[in-house]
Formats: structure tokens, sequence, C-alpha cells
């Protein structure tokens, strides 16, 4: 269930800033189902929906739209386009990589100066921003200018695949992951009254979520999130912070939120008495919405659960489909205790 919806999430644009093709779907999809709905004016998606009660204290389930990629600042002489980057990309990763870009959707690739060309201290440089370039398959300025405007975003244009033992790879896993699990959920019928909100620009300081949580006011948040797994053979120990198909993650803290003890202690036990695999992050970094939810209007106690995504903010992250389906298992089953 979680696995098709996330694929069809993933499949479109939404680069911080940008994020109407994800906002329409998710809309069109959840309008049935809502009892009110809003786009407030930072471009969040606020939605309240009545359950079969109501909670002793106001519940809000947040997840971002957006998505990192490349914002247009420049057109050469070429034909090339001049880029930098929205949100925390690793350029390490983008060089060769396909975009896709602007409204029509121009398809693109990083380019970069051939490693013939290079001197013996470039090649030991990850190459600055200023030093790559997209080709859209232009001549010449004029032509580029007919196609591409300046501030246009552009995203990561790679296939979503699955592969492996229950592996998928795609784009965008952070965070559509978190809407795909809050669609599932409205759609399947809620136990208690909740709100809900698909938040705008995250990965460029968590801008949408300060506005989400001053309108609809929760007293409990549980952020739904991707987050950096890092089980790779050069990492030892805690350094692997988490790993794809241990179960979602649900941390203590991390480089914006310490999160509430009380319900970190009630989400690991319900996933324990569930029987529903779970893991938390050996390493503090990163951050999520909860960071600007937890200190908007009066605050709120806030909880995040997540699931382990390996080269995050990069064209190909990878996730495992099951954890996909524990976090939907146990958000559905901490909402049916409240």
């Amino acid at each position: 269930m979680i696995k098709g919806i996330l694929k069809e999430l993933c499949a479109l644009p939404g680069v911080s800033g940008n994020e109407g093709p994800v906002r329409e779907y998710i809309g069109a999809r959840l309008r049935p189902f809502a009892d009110e709905m809003i786009t407030d004016s930072m471009g969040n998606l606020l939605l309240r929906v009545k359950g079969r009660r109501a909670p002793k204290q106001s519940v809000m389930l947040a997840a971002h739209m957006d998505e990192v990629g490349i914002i247009v600042t420049g057109i050469t002489e070429e034909g090339y386009l001049r880029f930098d980057f929205v949100g925390g990309v690793d350029r390490r990763v983008v060089i060769g990589k396909r975009v896709s870009v602007g409204e029509k959707s121009l398809p693109g690739v990083i380019a970069l100066k051939a490693i013939h060309l290079t001197e013996d201290g470039e090649r030991k440089r990850v190459p600055p921003t200023k030093s790559l370039h997209v080709d859209i398959g232009c001549r010449t300025k004029a032509e580029a200018e007919a196609l591409v405007s300046l501030g246009d975003t552009g995203c990561f244009d790679d296939r979503i695949e699955e592969f492996g033992e229950g592996f998928l790879r795609a784009k965008a896993i952070d965070d559509r992951i978190g809407c795909a699990v809050m669609i599932a959920l409205i759609e399947s019928g809620l136990p208690v009254d909740a709100s809900f909100a698909f938040t705008v620009q995250e990965e460029v300081g968590c801008r949408g979520a300060v506005t989400a949580a001053f309108r609809l006011r929760p007293e409990l948040a549980l952020i739904l999130e991707g987050t950096t797994a890092a089980d790779l053979p050069s990492q030892k120990g805690s350094e692997k912070v988490c790993a794809p198909g241990k179960g979602p993650v649900i941390p203590f803290m991390d480089g914006g939120a310490i999160y509430d003890r009380g319900l970190y202690r009630e989400l690991t036990a319900l996933a324990e008495e569930k029987s529903i695999p779970w893991q938390t992050k050996t390493w503090i970094s990163g951050g999520t919405d909860a960071s600007a939810v937890q200190k908007t209007a009066c605050g709120a106690r806030v909880a995040a659960v997540s699931a382990a995504v390996r080269y995050i903010h990069s064209p190909s992250c990878v996730g495992n489909t099951e954890d996909f389906e524990n976090i939907y298992r146990l958000v559905k089953a901490y909402l049916e205790t409240l």
C-alpha cells in the first residue's frame, strides 16, 4: 500500500519553494476525506480530519512535500545553465546526473569538464558549484533563454526501481515517505480527530512548519520523515547511525530537536508490544520540522518516526519497503491509543 503511493509521489517534482505538483496531487486525492482543507500563504497543505473520537490533546501529523534540487542562476553564451543547490546536496554525487528543469521538465545533465583537462590539484578536490553547469542541449544563450528562465528550479531525474530484497530506489524518498504514510492513514479512516500538515521548504530551514503549527496549534505532534542511514562498510559502530530494513527509526534527539521523552517511551513500548521492529539513531545529526513545531506558538510535545534512507539528498535514495509499511503500522497503532 505505502510503496505504491510513495512511487507516485517520488515521480513528482517538488523542489523547495516549488512544491505545487506534489500539493496538487495530495489535495486532489484527499479532498473527499477532509473536513477542512486549506493551502496557506506559505504553500502548506493543511487538513483537519474527523476520526471516531476526540483525543484529549490536539494532534498534528506533519511531513514535508519539498525535495532538494537546483535553481537556475544564469545562462552562458554557449547555452549552458549556471545554477546553485536548493537544500543540502553533496556535490560529489551529482556530476553527470540527469535533472529535469522548469515547468516543462526539460531534460538536462549536470556537466563538468572532462578529467583529462584537469590539473593534479583539481583531481584531489570536490569541484565547487561554480564549475558545474547544466547541459540542456542548447548551442546558444538565445536558444536556452527561450526555454528556461532565471529562478526556474530543477529536480533530479532518476528512475524509480525496486531491487534486491525489498529495497526501493528513487529521488525524494525524504520526505515523500512521510507524505505517503499520512495519505494512507487518512484514507484508511482515523481513530481520532487529527490535523495533517503537508509542509513546504523544510529543506531550506523548516520554514513551512512554523506557519503550519501556528495555524493548527497542536499540543502533540508526530513528524514523519526520512533520515540518514550510513550502514556502509566504511562506517563502524555508532557511525552507521541507522539502517534500512531494521524498522522505523524513533530518535531521541537530532541536530534541531530534543524529542519528548514521554512520547519516545510510548512509541518504543508500543512497537515492542505490537512486534514492530524499531531502531533509534546512534548519531546526533540532521533535523526535521520538529525543531520548528515544538517552539511555535505555545509549543508542542513532539516525536518523530522515520524511514532509514541511504544516500539521502541524492538522485538515488534507497529505503526498505517493509520499513515503510511498519511506519504506517506503528503510527496507526499509536493513534488508536489516544
